[in-house]
């Protein structure tokens, strides 16, 4: 896989195990630059757009913070009430226009396949942030990165999904490079919120296993990672089926003492009340080392898709 210039829109775009394993290994190597014990400046003659038209505050911030560690100047744009976009330009004529402006963009927006149409316009590397309930493959890397620092590994495990499978562009984003590991996947959900059709087909072709369950009390004693998800109510049209679901699963400590000892427990974060607090001081709650993680992960792609990797 080429990432040179690459427009990253989509985890589907990996095609196999050995793709995604060079981005955690690059990660790895970032980890001295993201935590500051090393400096570097190797993108110091490049500039960063981050263009944020959705709420955001770990994927906006660690991007940033991942750019400038790299030793590149940023320019940003938050909220589409305060763009160009506001007035009616299209998304492919911003792209046309910022592309003259940095060496590589960096989108969130609430649509679900913008990432597609601002890349048709755009001849600089790109990288999606998150296109409504599309898809989110930064963060599904940093996950696939956590799992394997945490565990060891991301082989041989079992990884229950829970929560919000239907809208969440996370999960979806996580399951398509999961496909590719020998691992073992339980998808946690009410009905009405279950897994598509279309994630669940693409496992079915790269027999993957994973069952489908309503309880998250079963799955506690079996699950080697446990993946949180808040129930998104900017996704649904109506509010009372929001209401109806938002408080359907919800991790506590008493709860993981069912759990395995060793049980790792992750969220993309905001959490709600999906998560409890008293889950915090559980040594496998990863959820904030989750959001660090970022760093060097999007450090790592930012490096790859300019070039600059192996000046590192």
């Amino acid at each position: 896989m080429e990432f040179l210039g690459l427009k990253l829109t989509s985890t589907k775009q990996f095609p196999d195990k050995a793709s995604i394993e060079f981005v955690l290994d690059t990660a790895n190597k970032m980890e001295p630059y993201a935590s500051g014990k090393k400096y570097t400046e190797v993108l110091k003659d490049k500039v960063i757009a981050t263009l944020f038209y959705e709420p955001s505050t770990r994927t906006k911030l660690s991007f940033q913070s991942a750019a400038l560690r790299l030793g590149a100047k940023i320019i940003s744009e938050t909220g589409i009430q305060f763009s160009s976009l506001y007035k009616g330009e299209s998304i492919e004529d911003t792209m046309r226009m910022v592309e003259h402006y940095a060496d590589l963009v960096i989108m969130r927006h609430p649509e679900k396949g913008s990432a597609d149409i601002a890349c048709s316009a755009l001849t600089r590397p790109f990288i999606n942030a998150g296109d409504g309930h599309g898809q989110h493959p930064t963060q599904a890397l940093l996950d696939m990165y956590t799992i394997r620092k945490e565990k060891g590994k991301i082989d041989k495990l079992k990884i229950a999904l829970v929560g919000d499978l239907k809208f969440g562009r996370t999960v979806h984003s996580l399951c398509y490079l999961l496909k590719f590991y020998d691992s073992e996947l339980i998808f946690v959900s009410p009905d009405e919120l279950k897994m598509p059709e279309k994630v669940t087909e693409e496992l079915k072709k790269n027999k993957v296993k994973f069952s489908e369950v309503n309880s998250l009390d079963a799955v506690l004693p079996v699950a080697d990672v446990i993946y949180m998800t808040r129930v998104q109510e900017e996704r649904f049209e109506n509010r009372d089926d929001y209401l109806k679901l938002k408080d359907s699963f919800i991790l506590t400590a008493e709860l993981l003492k069912k759990a395995k000892k060793d049980v790792t427990i992750m969220h993309p974060l905001p959490r709600l009340k999906e998560i409890d607090v008293s889950v915090d001081a559980h040594p496998g709650a990863a959820y904030f080392r989750q959001a660090g993680n970022g760093i060097p992960l999007r450090m790592a792609l930012i490096a790859m898709l300019l070039g600059r990797e192996k000046m590192i």
